[in-house]
């Protein structure tokens, strides 16, 4: 193995990949040994000791060891094997469905068995339904697991063991080489104390006694430990987009307190301090000479529109054009009423575009938008299709933005010098 970061080295370097499970490991995302330390169990399982049968609850999954009593193949509805195992305090029952003359055989009475699996109430008492289960030699009984026993995220042809043999492979290399560790110590002495490495290894091999409902809900310091890295990592990754964004360049729409007036003064109600606040912060933002990227976030009924609405005044009395889109035609007629009942009597042309709109009609509202005629264009997916063609963009307005994929909202973006301001 060579001394390579392990974000560098890919898992077919680890023992028993070859192209065939390689391909099978990239449907999981697992492309290098930094992906299969951050690939977490989705659960645990306590196979490090072994329940008394009579001290076993229904619903859970426990190891147990007793002597076959009885085996038998059962014809009912379905054709099964029936095995009745005991020890010092109790007998339950394994059930298989498929079996096979091997495992009939292997399961006669006088036998001593360690089965694992998920207890459960029958017709007989305690029933264990297609367990795992070892044939015992009591002169050497295979030895229990030392750690909690991980369940991962799998796919097709890639069995648990597997994944758990080729884990166990990334933390042994994790050991001799080591991982960077970006976690500022000032962000890490709160409810967490773990560093990066411990965290990995706890996660993938929980020792006996590990709270498994802290697991389970996510709220082990290990678990916090990695969802703090990830929270910083994100807020890392947005303020290095913002600080692209701003090297890029936007046309500057300076506030006209004459357009604004004109639109305040013929509306039938008062904006409130909130809103007054964030149409304050949104002029001055697109009055920059670089992009804007906003979201304007608040309750049903909060005046949201009204907001977006004076934005594209902004764009307008600049000379540029603002395009809102909406997720649903509905929603989008909505906008429509609203912004021509509010922009109307200011002269300001508004056009309409959704995909159901076909013949004449459409080719009337492509040419006003071309032209710059249209000066705020309203509509659905219908706006970024490729033949609209504003003659001007300066604003795009966004509606409910979690609807709409990524690369929708950049096609749009794409069809001018756009600023986006997006609405949830």
């Amino acid at each position: 193995m060579t001394s390579l970061p392990l974000h560098s080295i890919g898992v077919e370097k680890l023992r028993g990949v070859g192209p065939l499970l390689s391909a099978k490991l990239q449907k999981l995302g697992l492309y290098t040994i930094q992906d299969l330390l951050f690939h977490l169990p989705l659960r645990y399982i306590d196979r490090t000791k072994i329940t008394a049968i009579g001290g076993v609850q229904p619903l859970t999954e426990v190891v147990i060891e007793g002597e076959v009593r009885g085996s038998d193949v059962v014809f009912g509805r379905r054709r099964s094997l029936v095995c009745r195992v005991q020890d010092h305090s109790g007998l339950i029952t394994l059930r298989f469905f498929h079996f096979n003359q091997a495992q009939q055989q292997g399961l006669q009475p006088g036998t001593k068995v360690r089965c694992f699996g998920e207890v459960r109430r029958g017709k007989s008492g305690l029933e264990m339904y297609h367990p795992e289960y070892q044939l015992l030699n009591q002169s050497q009984p295979p030895a229990l697991a030392e750690t909690l026993t991980p369940i991962y995220p799998a796919t097709e042809g890639v069995t648990q063991q597997r994944i758990r043999d080729l884990c166990g492979q990334a933390l042994k290399l994790l050991e001799q080489q080591g991982i960077e560790d970006w976690m500022p110590a000032a962000l890490n002495n709160g409810s967490s104390n773990y560093s990066l490495v411990d965290a990995l290894h706890l996660l993938h091999n929980p020792p006996p006694g590990t709270a498994l409902n802290l697991l389970a809900e996510g709220e082990h310091p290990a678990q916090q430990r990695l969802a703090s890295e990830e929270l910083v990592a994100h807020h890392l990754s947005l303020l290095r987009l913002r600080q692209k964004i701003q090297h890029q360049a936007a046309p500057a729409l300076l506030p006209n307190q004459s357009a604004t007036e004109r639109f305040l003064a013929q509306l039938p109600f008062t904006l409130t301090g909130a809103q007054q606040r964030v149409t304050n912060e949104i002029s001055a933002d697109i009055s920059q000479p670089i992009p804007m990227l906003r979201l304007i976030q608040g309750d049903v009924g909060s005046g949201k529109t009204v907001v977006a609405a004076l934005g594209a005044v902004q764009a307008v009395a600049n000379g540029m054009q603002a395009a809102l889109m909406a997720p649903t035609e509905i929603l989008a007629e909505q906008h429509r009423v609203n912004f021509e009942s509010w922009l109307a009597p200011l002269g300001i042309r508004i056009a309409w575009l959704t995909g159901k709109l076909k013949g004449k009609g459409r080719e009337v509202q492509l040419a006003a938008i071309a032209d710059g005629s249209a000066q705020i264009v309203i509509g659905t997916h219908a706006l970024f299709q490729e033949a609209v063609a504003f003659h001007n963009l300066g604003l795009t307005i966004i509606d409910e933005q979690h609807r709409f994929g990524v690369h929708q909202r950049l096609a749009l973006r794409k069809k001018g010098a756009v600023i986006d301001a997006q609405i949830d």
